[in-house]
C-alpha cells in the first residue's frame, strides 16, 4: 500500500518484520523519552500482532502495533519518527491498522495516550476518539509518573 506525503518521497505501509526492529528501536529511541524495547517488538511478533511500519527502501519512518481479540482492538504503540511528525504519517499508520482490525471482526478501539502528548491527543480527536478515563501514574516520567488518558472509538472509520 503506497503512501505518499512528502514531494517525491514514497513510504509504502507493510507488515513488520523480524529484520526490522533494529530500525524499529532507533525511532523509538528517538522519538521517546522511555522507548519500548527491542524485546517487546519481539515478543509482539511472536504474539501475532498487527505490526506495521511506513518504509521505503532507505528508512522506516513510522511503526504501529495493535493486538486484536473478541471483538475489540488497543493501540499498543504508534511512533512517528521526530523528523517526520507532523506530515500525516502517524494518521495513514493507525488508519491502516484500525481498517486492519475491523476486518479481525473489531467493533471498537482503545488507547492509552500520556496526558502531555497534545500532539497525539489531538491526532486521536480528530479520528473520533473521545476520553472515556485516566489511569494515574501510568507512564514512566523524568520528574515520576505521568498520568494516561483512556480514548476508545467505535469501528469502523468513516
Amino acid at each position: 500500500m503506497l503512501i505518499e506525503t512528502h514531494p517525491n518521497i514514497n513510504f509504502f505501509a507493510r507488515t513488520m518484520r523480524s529484520s526490522d526492529i533494529e530500525l524499529v528501536a532507533q525511532n523509538e529511541a528517538a522519538a521517546y523519552v522511555h522507548p519500548w524495547t527491542k524485546r517487546i517488538f519481539v515478543d509482539c511478533l511472536r504474539a501475532g500482532y498487527q505490526c506495521w511500519v511506513l518504509a521505503n527502501k532507505q528508512k522506516i519512518v513510522a511503526h504501529g502495533v495493535m493486538s486484536v481479540a473478541i471483538g475489540e482492538c488497543h493501540l499498543l504503540t504508534l511512533c512517528v519518527r521526530p523528523e517526520y511528525q507532523r506530515h500525516g504519517y502517524g494518521r495513514k499508520l493507525f488508519k491502516i491498522l484500525l481498517d486492519r482490525a475491523f476486518k479481525q471482526d473489531a467493533e471498537i478501539c482503545f488507547l492509552e495516550v500520556r496526558q502531555s502528548n497534545q500532539g497525539a491527543i489531538l491526532l486521536y480527536r480528530s479520528m473520533g476518539f473521545v476520553q472515556i478515563g485516566e489511569r494515574k501514574n501510568y507512564y514512566p516520567g523524568t520528574g515520576g509518573r505521568e498520568d494516561a488518558l483512556i480514548m476508545s472509538r467505535e469501528l469502523p472509520l468513516p
